[in-house]
């Protein structure tokens, strides 16, 4: 019997972010695995031009929920959508739907927050933390709430090498830096984001670190754990194995690299590429839940949801890797043979850039226009370039986390739970992930289905075929130039190509150059 299943049956769950990627993952499982939950009430707002309405039938016809669907056809029923803005007094929620809330949600799981690295600061910490502080208020007020579960993110303390499971001093004093953004112009907040982030690399990892400083501060007495997953990665084995459908993280970066637009990666390759699949950090998070509300825990708990520390894995393994999964199953209408390297050493990076990826790119658009279409190689590549400048951070060095935590929950779970919540990463074996996660990004984001793998290897060897014909043509003609201008060069020439011409021309002419 399963502890933790059980524990969820006929409880109300309230969820933040559930249309994003690990939200899916955890509305999916919470589902599947406890069928007699009562109800989750998903806080949604309306975005891009879709009503919450709207967003909310296109996130139940994804294909992560296919086996809740044959298991339970009418699993959206226990689905409760609220219309709510997280950046907005009160949320924005209306009297009714918070009454009901107020008096009907056991648990409380806060996935929403801007992943962006690059978020102008004022909205990245209206979401990610003012967000958080207007949740809690709403929190404290809920009459049968036994558990409240923040996700945050390893690197929240990135500017310590060693991180263990505690809160640490944040970069500023939150409630002072949100009276200082709330008057500031934003192009005045924007010119001095650089000095208030200090050591921090971005908006996102500063905003975090100011999050859970403030439900250390503002807690109450409420029963509050915090997940610190690290780089997100496709499903392990749950719903289905390389299930993903975001183009964050390193994602975007497989894709690339799988499709020949990308060649070079400022990267350590012994640096430790921290990956966690979402389905561990998912069954985590929802052992912990179940800790927090059941075992009460004296002290908030964090935990590191990490592999490093565990199973470490290298960013020069994931290179190895990815390359041969894209050369065994291509992806289709590649732009040129998958083919990308890591270096350190930011010269010989920016060499590559300009050769292997600006040049192209530049003769690509100039065909495009040429042949009447829009030119966006260009505009990809930069696109690329940018998301690569905000990685580097992360793929340049390791970081130590303590997983103390991780390992006594794994301790309180009986037999049964630790098959259904599994997220004991020693598991895992990074090759057949990593071919899984390749396999996931070409089914899933791209929607390429894999009988036509044949198809795209037979383009790939067109593409082979066309760049030895490009660089034969390329060194004749360098040849026939250099030949032009010197006769040792053309006694060489024509000793390779045609041997039955005597050499003697060629020692005299060695012998010529040497006087």
């Amino acid at each position: 019997m399963s502890s933790v299943s059980a524990y969820y049956n006929g409880k109300t769950v309230l969820i933040t972010g559930a249309t994003g990627f690990m939200g899916k993952v955890l509305v999916e499982k919470l589902l599947r695995s406890s069928p007699d939950v009562k109800a989750v009430y998903i806080l949604v707002r309306p975005k891009a031009g879709q009503s919450m309405q709207e967003r909310v039938a296109n996130m139940l016809k994804c294909k992560v929920f296919d086996r809740v669907r044959e298991d339970c056809p009418n699993f959206h029923e226990k689905i409760k959508p609220i219309n709510a803005e997280l950046t907005q007094p009160k949320l924005a929620i209306s009297a009714e739907d918070e009454e009901e809330l107020l008096t009907r949600v056991n648990i409380v799981f806060h996935c929403a927050a801007t992943v962006r690295f690059d978020e102008p600061l004022k909205h990245a910490l209206q979401l990610n933390a003012m967000g958080t502080q207007r949740l809690l208020e709403l929190a404290q007020q809920m009459q049968k709430l036994e558990a409240f579960i923040h996700i945050s993110t390893a690197y929240a303390n990135c500017v310590r090498k060693c991180i263990d499971e505690i809160i640490y001093p944040p970069p500023a004093e939150p409630k002072k830096l949100f009276d200082l953004v709330e008057w500031l112009d934003e192009s005045i907040i924007q010119d001095i984001t650089p000095k208030l982030l200090g050591d921090w690399p971005n908006t996102y990892t500063y905003t975090k670190a100011l999050s859970e400083y403030l439900i250390q501060q503002e807690k109450g007495n409420l029963n509050i754990a915090i997940i610190r997953p690290s780089i997100v990665g496709a499903s392990w084995h749950e719903p289905f194995p390389g299930w993903i459908d975001s183009f964050n993280g390193t994602s975007g970066i497989f894709v690339a690299a799988g499709k020949g637009i990308l060649r070079t990666v400022i990267a350590n390759n012994e640096a430790v590429a921290d990956m966690i699949p979402v389905d561990v950090v998912i069954n985590l998070t929802l052992a912990a839940g179940w800790y927090t509300a059941v075992h009460r825990p004296k002290n908030m708990l964090v935990y590191n949801c990490t592999t490093g520390g565990i199973n470490p894995f290298f960013w020069g393994e994931m290179e190895q890797y990815v390359m041969s999964t894209f050369k065994r199953n291509p992806l289709e209408q590649a732009f040129r043979t998958p083919n990308a390297h890591l270096t350190s050493n930011y010269l010989i990076n920016q060499y590559w850039i300009t050769v292997s990826h600006k040049a192209p790119a530049i003769l690509y658009d100039l065909y495009m226009r040429l042949t009447g279409r829009k030119p966006r190689m260009m505009k990809i590549i930069n696109r690329l370039h940018k998301s690569m400048m905000l990685l580097q951070y992360f793929s340049t060095q390791s970081w130590d986390w303590s997983s103390d935590n991780m390992n006594m929950l794994m301790g309180q779970l009986n037999t049964e739970d630790k098959k259904l919540y599994n997220f004991d990463v020693r598991q895992l074996h990074w090759s057949e992930y990593i071919e899984s996660y390749c396999l996931g990004a070409k089914k899933y984001l791209l929607n390429e289905d894999m009988s036509g793998i044949p198809a795209a290897k037979q383009h790939l060897r067109k593409l082979r075929n066309i760049r030895y014909a490009f660089n034969t043509t390329l060194l004749v003609i360098i040849w026939r130039i250099f030949i032009a201008r010197s006769q040792m060069a053309r006694n060489i020439w024509y000793f390779v190509f045609f041997p039955q011409k005597p050499t003697g021309s060629i020692e005299n002419s060695i012998s010529s150059h040497s006087a």
